[in-house]
C-alpha cells in the first residue's frame, strides 16, 4: 500500500509539471509563426507566464541561442526567452519534410542566394543569375518546396513585369494583400522589365522585402515599403 502511495504522488507530480510547463523569462515575449524573427508575431508571452513546448527546432541565433520552441498555442518562441534548465533540447525535434515546410516560410532575411559570387550566365529555372527573378525563383524553390521555373505551370514567366500576368493565367492568386513567403511584383523599374521581391514580413500597412539588384547591382538588399508598392502572388501562402 505504502508503495502505490508514494508512485500515485510521483505520477501526479509528473502531470502537474507537464501542465505549468516552462516559464517565460523575458518582458513580452513575442512568439512567432516560424522560428525566427521574421517572421510575424502570434502572441506575445509576459514574463513568468507557463508554456508548454510541444517540439523544438533551430532559426535565428537569439544570443548565442538558436533553439526555437513550439508552444502549445501553435507558435513559435526562442529558447533564449524559456527557463527549460538546459541551451540543449528537451523534447522531440519539430517534423520536417526538407524544404519548403511550413517552418521554412519566410525563413530568415539574410543573403542565402547560392550564386551571389558568381554572376553571370543561366540559373538552374532559366533566368540571368544575380537577377531579381533569379533570386526569388531560388526563394520558390528553397523555401517554398515548389519546382518553379521561367515556365512554371506551363506559362512564360520571363521578365519581372510579366510575373503578374503569367500568374493570372495559369491560375495564381494576385492582389493587394501581402503575406509573407508570397511575391512582390511590381512592373516599375528595372529599366522597364519591373522587379520582383521576397516579402519577408508585414506590419500594418508596411512590408518587409529582401531582393537582388535593386539598390545594389547585382547584390542583395532589403527595405520596408508601403504596402501599395507591390501586387502580391501567392504562390504557396
Amino acid at each position: 500500500m505504502k508503495f502505490s502511495i508514494i508512485a500515485g504522488f510521483l505520477q501526479a507530480l509528473a502531470l502537474t509539471s507537464l501542465v505549468e510547463g516552462y516559464k517565460i523569462t523575458g518582458n513580452n515575449v513575442n512568439c512567432r509563426s516560424g522560428p525566427g524573427t521574421s517572421y510575424s508575431v502570434k502572441k506575445t508571452y509576459a514574463k513568468g507566464t507557463d508554456v508548454k513546448i510541444t517540439c523544438q527546432t533551430t532559426g535565428t541565433n537569439i544570443n548565442g541561442n538558436n533553439i526555437w520552441d513550439k508552444t502549445s498555442d501553435g507558435c513559435y518562441v526562442s529558447d533564449y526567452y524559456v527557463k527549460t534548465g538546459t541551451n540543449g533540447y528537451v523534447t522531440t525535434k519539430c517534423s520536417s519534410s526538407g524544404s519548403g515546410n511550413s517552418a521554412s516560410i519566410p525563413g530568415p532575411m539574410t543573403d542565402d542566394y547560392p550564386y551571389k559570387s558568381s554572376c553571370g550566365g543561366v540559373d538552374p529555372w532559366n533566368y540571368y543569375k544575380c537577377q531579381c527573378t533569379s533570386f526569388v525563383a531560388w526563394r520558390i524553390n528553397k523555401r517554398l518546396g515548389i519546382k518553379f521555373t521561367n515556365r512554371y505551370k506551363g506559362g512564360t514567366w520571363g521578365n519581372a513585369n510579366q510575373w503578374d500576368d503569367a500568374a493570372k493565367k495559369v491560375g495564381v492568386k494576385v492582389d493587394n494583400n501581402p503575406k509573407p513567403g508570397c511575391i512582390a511584383q511590381t512592373d516599375n523599374g528595372g529599366g522597364g522589365y519591373g522587379h520582383v521581391a521576397w516579402v519577408a514580413a508585414v506590419n500594418g500597412d508596411k512590408v518587409t522585402i529582401e531582393e537582388y539588384n535593386y539598390a545594389k547591382p547585382k547584390g542583395y538588399g532589403k527595405r520596408t515599403v508601403p504596402k501599395s508598392t507591390f501586387k502580391y502572388i501567392h504562390i504557396k501562402v
